[in-house]
């Protein structure tokens, strides 16, 4: 995955990534992007928590 866009705030960051078939959206703090390094176009790996998933048919 690449980092296509980063975007801080106050205290939180958005970083959105390329995915097969999409963009993956991550918030994570202001200082994590700091202290990663992370910038736009660099390489990125994701892992997602997940405590609820829900779906639908229509």
């Amino acid at each position: 995955m690449i980092a296509l866009d980063i975007a801080t705030g106050g205290a939180m960051a958005s970083v959105k990534a390329a995915v097969a078939g999409g963009q993956l959206t991550a918030a994570i703090t202001k200082d994590a992007v700091h202290d990663l390094g992370r910038t736009v176009g660099a390489p990125v790996t994701a892992l997602v928590k997940c405590t609820e998933v829900s779906s639908a048919v229509g």
